[in-house]
């Protein structure tokens, strides 16, 4: 039988090893030059809300540990439509959320939050946002508030579960939908439909006792995952509506305190977050699609052409609309159209 191997240190090896531990933490602890609360608009657990941690942890990484975020679920220290306030006011740092909850502000954080209709593909409103001056437009937005836009990402085309099949646009009529204030609730009210403000905590049981007969909420994934099939067994997908702006946001005098390596890092960080996003998403989407297929009770209606231009026509005459609310509102307007129609998408 072989004898077994014990390591033993004398007592100074012991001290001298405690004290090189405790100078290594020290040492990491005072690596962070910055230590900042980021709030997001997910709960916990959401396949969007592990993303957005692993963007911090990519952060800590490309500053060599100069910058630590803490990536809080929504609601952790204000609601969703105040962190706003809260990053101006330095209660947060900084936010990753969709610029829509702040439209009560300024009708231009609804328009650019999410102008619904105009996206078909996300990958498209990502190239308008970083090559076709949407982020400048939007620093001109937020940056009176204290907030600085480090950089656009999307959620990608979300789904619209539904208790009720809706093939045609004349199948909205009266349907009870649960849409945020702003542009996408004049929309539908604008299609027929009868929207109803919940927050999206309350869209399962929302559904489950027919509060609202469908949802403008989030991806099919996260609807599948969430078990809202079961109640709205009527999944509009691919969407066709609503594609929204993640808005990664920094309070303005932070910002504006940092080396431009630290800048430059921080903006590399949030392109990668996009399009990681968008993949990922685009990705647990089409596996929870053919989950769903699997089951017998669940219709997966694609809305067809012809209807989708329909809607789309509802919706530029909302655009229309919303243009006239301010400088900022006419400007997005005229920057959006002139894209779309530079790139044959309208």
């Amino acid at each position: 039988m072989m004898a077994s191997t014990k390591l033993k240190f004398s007592g100074s090896a012991l001290t001298t090893l405690g004290a090189a531990i405790l100078a290594a933490t020290a040492t990491s602890a005072q690596a962070a030059e910055y230590e900042w609360t980021f709030q997001t608009s997910e709960t916990a657990g959401e396949p969007q809300f592990e993303m957005k941690k692993a963007w911090a942890d990519n952060v800590e990484t490309m500053s060599n540990g100069r910058i630590s975020i803490e990536i809080l679920p929504v609601n952790a220290v204000v609601q969703a439509n105040q962190t706003l306030q809260a990053v101006q006011s330095g209660i947060l740092q900084g936010h990753l959320t969709d610029p829509s909850y702040f439209t009560g502000q300024n009708p231009a954080f609804g328009m650019i939050g999410n102008l619904v209709g105009a996206w078909s593909d996300p990958y498209d409103f990502l190239d308008y946002m970083n090559n076709a001056g949407g982020e400048e437009l939007y620093n001109k937005l937020v940056e009176p508030y204290g907030v600085h836009l480090i950089g656009a990402a999307a959620t990608g085309l979300e789904s619209l579960p539904s208790t009720k099949p809706v093939r045609s646009i004349d199948d909205m009529q009266g349907l009870k939908l649960r849409a945020p204030e702003g542009m996408v609730y004049n929309i539908f009210e604008a299609a027929g439909a009868t929207p109803v403000n919940l927050p999206g905590s309350e869209v399962y049981t929302g559904l489950e006792k027919g509060v609202i007969d469908a949802a403008d909420y989030t991806v099919f994934a996260t609807n599948q995952a969430q078990g809202l099939h079961e109640f709205a067994p009527y999944p509009l997908y691919p969407g066709f509506h609503s594609l929204p702006m993640v808005a990664v946001s920094l309070n303005k005098d932070v910002w504006d305190s940092l080396s431009d390596d630290l800048k430059g890092i921080l903006e590399t960080s949030v392109d990668a977050l996009a399009y990681e996003m968008v993949a990922e998403l685009k990705t647990r989407d089409m596996e929870a699609v053919r989950e769903a297929r699997q089951n017998p009770d669940i219709e997966i209606i694609d809305l067809p052409q012809e209807e989708r231009v329909a809607f789309r026509n509802i919706a530029k005459q909302e655009w229309e609309n919303w243009a006239e609310k301010n400088e900022i509102t006419q400007e997005f307007y005229e920057s959006v159209v002139a894209y779309l129609e530079n790139h044959n998408l309208l």
